[in-house]
């Protein structure tokens, strides 16, 4: 069967009608969606594809579509999907779906310690399917949409099912199924949680720590120029300008450099026009008092707060403990406990079975720093 000959584009309601009967008939499907992303301020979904037992459809998201019925039926199909993180969090967010079950092929992969886990070297060493390159940074918004890239986007499903199988006894032949599950269960959760907003600190990016008042000042003014611009074109900020030269002109102003050197910088052509509004940003910010940028309130939140001695001592006895562990079972060191939850753990031990997932928790537990009864650090 040749996924690219088969799929079905729906963007008409009367199209809707044989979709829905598809769904009625299977109890899981695989999914994936396409966003516009890396192309808008304000992401909106464009593409949904989805195959239920092998037929395939495209359903475009930018239609007006009454897909009511379509979303209350998804919401009962256990998924299969690749990487479901974003998809999972911006389907929430588009009309507040939440699965019911999942089974995450990239998770998969990474409790295998594949070395590649993206869907195209996966596809491409399973099935011998290359992928376009073409398809991964598309603008999914325009239309009509040309039949190479719905071609692309059936094959993100085609394979899901006969890849899941494969990993699945895979897992299983290694114990880690249940990992496997808590984690998808997981995601799901928070999924529900959406996408981090942007909060009072947004604009602390790369070592803006390390900057002195007069350039964070700066820094501030330059990030909120550029967010400004980005909501007014619609366009993503890295499109506007990189975290790296936004950081270049804050750091001229740390060098006591006059405003004509710290506006000396390249933005291109396509920004002549707003380099009047950026010379602007940097008179705000070189005018700002440092005193009103946003402090964090690192005496009322226990994690904002250093670690004592005992603490880091810990942390140190159970960042060993993790990285022998992984060792053994040949994982990547962060999918059992990444840096944050080790200094978690090592500030409130009593959380372990809160800050980890249970196969995560029992891993660890067992193991010297925490099985030897360390009391709770001080």
């Amino acid at each position: 069967m040749n996924p690219t000959a088969v799929h079905s584009f729906i963007d008409q309601p009367a199209q809707l009608a044989p979709f829905l009967d598809a769904l009625d008939r299977v109890t899981e499907v695989a999914i994936d969606t396409e966003a516009d992303n890396l192309f808008r301020y304000r992401t909106r979904i464009c593409l949904l594809q989805l195959m239920a037992d092998r037929a395939i459809f495209l359903v475009d998201l930018l239609a007006p579509l009454p897909l009511e019925a379509f979303w209350a039926r998804l919401a009962t199909k256990h998924l299969i999907m690749h990487g479901s993180d974003f998809d999972l969090r911006l389907l929430h967010e588009f009309c507040g779906f939440t699965a019911r079950s999942v089974f995450d092929t990239m998770m998969a992969a990474q409790l295998l310690n594949r070395p590649r886990v993206g869907l195209a070297p996966l596809l491409e060493q399973h099935f011998g399917v290359v992928l376009a390159k073409e398809g991964q940074k598309a603008n999914w918004s325009r239309r009509p949409l040309p039949p190479k890239l719905l071609d692309y986007a059936a094959l993100d499903v085609f394979h899901l099912p006969a890849l899941r199988d494969i990993l699945r006894a895979e897992l299983e032949s290694h114990g880690r199924l249940a990992w496997q599950e808590q984690r998808c269960r997981w995601q799901i959760e928070i999924a529900q949680v959406g996408f981090p907003q942007n909060d009072e600190h947004a604009w602390r990016i790369g070592r803006s720590e390390r900057l002195g008042p007069r350039a964070q000042c700066v820094l501030w003014a330059v990030w909120h120029w550029r967010e400004e611009i980005a909501r007014e074109l619609d366009q993503p900020p890295f499109k506007i300008t990189s975290n790296e030269l936004l950081f270049e002109i804050a750091a001229r102003a740390d060098a006591e450099l006059p405003e004509e050197a710290i506006l000396a910088v390249n933005l291109g052509k396509r920004h002549d026009r707003l380099i009047h509004r950026l010379t602007e940003a940097v008179r705000a910010g070189l005018a700002k008092n440092p005193a009103s940028l946003p402090r964090r309130r690192r005496g009322r939140d226990p994690n904002w707060m250093p670690l004592s001695a005992a603490e880091l001592a810990l942390q140190d006895r159970l960042k060993g403990d993790r990285d022998r562990l992984a060792r053994q079972l040949n994982l990547d060191p962060t999918l059992i406990a990444n840096r944050a939850q080790l200094a978690q753990i090592a500030r409130e031990p009593r959380r372990l079975d809160d800050i980890l997932m249970p196969w995560q928790a029992d891993l660890l537990r067992n193991e010297p720093a925490l099985k030897n009864g360390d009391p709770e650090p001080e």
